[in-house]
């Protein structure tokens, strides 16, 4: 084992320092006793376009279970043929090579975003966008200057407690909803998901532009419909624009022309929300700025960036969102002793049902924290995390060169027991150093990234922690909840969403 593990760290660079003339050689030989990248086992284009097109086995399949079926028929490492313009895919399905793509992005990590996102602000509509790509489109130093402009505002810990009390606001309001529209079994109704969506949608506003969009009210007003209707046909489109095969880099097919329409949609609607910020804060602008909300922050560092900051944070935080918290109340549902141990650590910072959240009281809650981990581990709201190599590598013995995309699929390998004790129970002790538990910490240490890795992980991490923080705790408060049917489907497309009608019972605890 110490060998191993002294094998390892040299490996990553943390161990004995060897000279510059040895590393080139063991780089040079690794290279050279590799297979060729032409080797990767890979589907013909004939076998793609067959299995993907109408009829095929992978038609309409999400993206799970086109990795199930990928790494089943062709191992731990597959390549993609590009079709129609794009580029090759490697799919791996080894955390090995999760840590050695991370572990050598270079000084500006390389993650390919929507190539449609990208069009759309770059060449239809670069008077709105002024050659600004955002965090999901640029790439370089243009993302590194993006990045070091948001950061101390996405980051600041005092900037994530201002938002305890008025996302709190939110989630009480999505309980009061709950209680509102069961049956007489206790039952949420089968479009329960679209009121989970508004919720996100309604604390995404908040958090990305200071503002309520009213969409947890019965009735809801045209621009709220609006908002959500856009929003879910934005990820619909993305997927089969970019994700399946598609000509639309070649001719413009109707679902591109209808993305480009949604696309506008969604850009006016956070450039009126923008200005009427501005106009608040022109005609208050005392306020202190331990008190300022992102978006005034983001205002005060550049406009253009505060509005493309915005613009990123509904594209990217509201279905990712809802699909976390989606995961969260079935774990839980499906778990009564686990849901019942929450309640009683939830209890000591609410004794009572209306008691306040805070930033003090919720600094104290591990074994929330844990929960909700754990169901991102079985649950997690993406099927995988793409990275291009930063320099020439070897993986599972193939050459790879540098720039190649690589999707590292650990959504299949984190409730495998190859790589983790006792995958597909729900243990949040695992990530409380417990005795007689197993540890997550002796697993496979980039298994489990479900917000990224280094430079480039998920900016909003810790807004969107805190949005499910608080609305697991409300609802666990609040109600003792079951699932009775089966097991969770997910259709993953770009998110991770459930097929399932989210029929939950929620029953109303007694005091």
């Amino acid at each position: 084992m110490a060998g191993i593990r002294a094998a390892r760290l040299g490996c990553c660079g943390l161990g004995p320092r060897r000279t510059l003339a040895s590393r080139v050689v063991h780089h040079e030989t690794e290279w050279d006793k590799a297979l060729p990248y032409s080797k990767i086992p890979a589907p013909s284009v004939f076998k793609m376009l067959k299995n993907f097109g109408p009829g095929g086995s992978q038609h309409d399949a999400g993206l799970p279970e086109v990795y199930r079926f990928f790494r089943d028929s062709y191992g731990d490492l597959v390549r993609m043929p590009g079709l129609f313009g794009k580029r090759d895919m490697l799919l791996s399905f080894h955390p090995d090579d999760y840590e050695t793509l991370f572990r050598n992005e270079g000084q500006w990590p390389l993650r390919r975003g929507l190539d449609t996102f990208g069009y759309y602000r770059m060449h239809v509509r670069p008077d709105v966008f002024k050659g600004k790509g955002g965090l999901v489109a640029d790439q370089g130093e243009n993302w590194q200057k993006f990045r070091t402009a948001v950061n101390p505002v996405m980051l600041q810990p005092k900037t994530i407690k201002l938002y305890v009390n008025k996302l709190d606001r939110v989630a009480r309001q999505m309980t009061n909803i709950m209680l509102r529209i069961r049956d007489n079994k206790n039952e949420l109704p089968a479009n329960f998901k679209q009121w989970i969506n508004r919720w996100a949608l309604e604390s995404m506003g908040v958090l990305a532009l200071d503002t309520r969009f009213g969409l947890l009210h019965t009735e809801q007003s045209v621009e709220a419909q609006t908002i959500v209707t856009n929003l879910q046909e934005f990820f619909e489109l993305t997927y089969q624009l970019d994700v399946l095969p598609s000509v639309w880099r070649y001719y413009k097919t109707a679902s591109f022309k209808r993305l480009i329409a949604v696309m506008d949609r969604i850009t006016e609607i956070v450039r009126e929300k923008i200005e009427e910020a501005v106009a608040r804060l022109e005609s208050n602008p005392s306020a202190p700025s331990e008190t300022q909300s992102v978006l005034e922050k983001l205002l005060k560092v550049d406009r253009d960036i505060a509005f493309i900051m915005a613009c990123d944070m509904l594209m990217a935080g509201v279905d990712t969102t809802g699909a976390g918290i989606t995961g969260v109340l079935y774990c839980l549902a499906t778990n009564p002793g686990k849901q019942a141990k929450l309640r009683e650590e939830i209890r000591t910072i609410l004794p009572n049902k209306d008691s306040a959240l805070t930033p003090e009281n919720m600094s104290n809650l591990p074994y929330l924290r844990a929960c909700i981990k754990e169901c991102i581990r079985l649950c997690p709201p993406v099927s995988a995390n793409v990275r291009a190599t930063g320099k020439d590598m070897v993986l599972r013995g193939y050459q790879v060169p540098k720039g190649t995309d690589v999707a590292m699929s650990s959504m299949i390998l984190q409730n495998d027991e190859r790589f983790i004790t006792r995958a597909k129970e729900f243990l949040p002790e695992r990530w409380l150093k417990l005795d007689d538990y197993p540890s997550v910490q002796d697993a496979h240490p980039f298994l489990i990234l479900p917000f990224g890795f280094g430079v480039r992980t998920c900016i909003g991490r810790r807004l969107a922690m805190l949005e499910m923080e608080i609305l697991t705790a409300r609802i666990t408060r609040l109600f003792e909840y079951r699932w009775h049917y089966g097991e969770l489907k997910i259709r993953g497309n770009l998110v991770n969403m459930p097929i399932n009608d989210l029929m939950f019972q929620m029953k109303e605890v007694a005091d």
